[in-house]
């Protein structure tokens, strides 16, 4: 029964994570917002005749592992043109081109795909990490990302110089239409690589208002996301 209930656990954690990517594509390409996916879900509620459906998966904590952005050449580009020097914050790291931050926690729960919208629900927790970007003697730090599936969003505090700018912002847009078929390994992991991130409105016009440009644009891409979790 153990190893029954710890396969099937791996396996909806797998399962989760490709839906639950693979649905930013549909919000980038229909021009969605943020909150278009909230009402959809009060609409897509249970009724009285229409109970509310089962989950087909619930994970109610993640444990563990890395989400990793491999910066676009193209960002990088432009943080050199406006003389910005990127660095890591708190847990987060810089490896071969990539900024490395841990998962920290969260919870999913996945829906049969039409039976509700969203039909993938939850969190996934970035805390105590994150990026910084200098110029001179400002210091912007994007810190305790918080990734919610169900909106294609990409939320995290912004601090100038350590006070706080914009709480759990909306940073960066996910577009899952580049994403690539998951990978399950024999280290009980799943990778799942490919989703390109965006440089958000609001982002883009906190860095330009703070560092006096309007050089950041939005849908600017950041880079590529490589999400490694633990399905045991």
């Amino acid at each position: 029964m153990y190893t029954t209930r710890k396969v099937f656990t791996g396996t909806a954690i797998a399962a989760i994570a490709v839906f639950g990517l693979a649905a930013c594509s549909e919000d980038d390409s229909s021009g969605g917002s943020s909150t278009s996916p909230a009402t959809s879900a009060q609409t897509a509620g249970p009724t009285s005749e229409q109970p509310a459906p089962t989950p087909a998966a619930v994970v109610p904590a993640l444990t563990g592992r890395t989400t990793a952005v491999a910066l676009d050449k193209g960002f990088t580009d432009a943080l050199t043109t406006l003389m910005l020097t990127p660095g890591t914050v708190g847990g987060a790291t810089m490896e071969g081109g990539s900024v490395v931050f841990p998962i920290t926690g969260g919870n999913v729960t996945y829906y049969t795909p039409g039976s509700i919208q969203p039909y993938v629900q939850g969190i996934i927790n970035h805390e105590g990490s994150g990026l910084s970007l200098t110029a001179g003697d400002t210091v912007v730090e994007l810190t305790n990302f918080n990734i919610d599936p169900g909106t294609s969003k990409l939320m995290g505090d912004v601090t100038v110089n350590g006070t706080v700018a914009a709480p759990q912002a909306v940073i960066f847009d996910l577009d899952g239409s580049t994403l690539q078929p998951l990978q399950s390994n024999p280290d009980g992991t799943a990778v799942l690589t490919g989703t390109t991130v965006k440089m958000s409105a609001d982002a883009a016009g906190l860095l330009n208002k703070t560092f006096n440009t309007d050089a950041v644009k939005a849908g600017l891409v950041v880079g590529i996301a490589t999400i490694t979790i633990n399905t045991q």
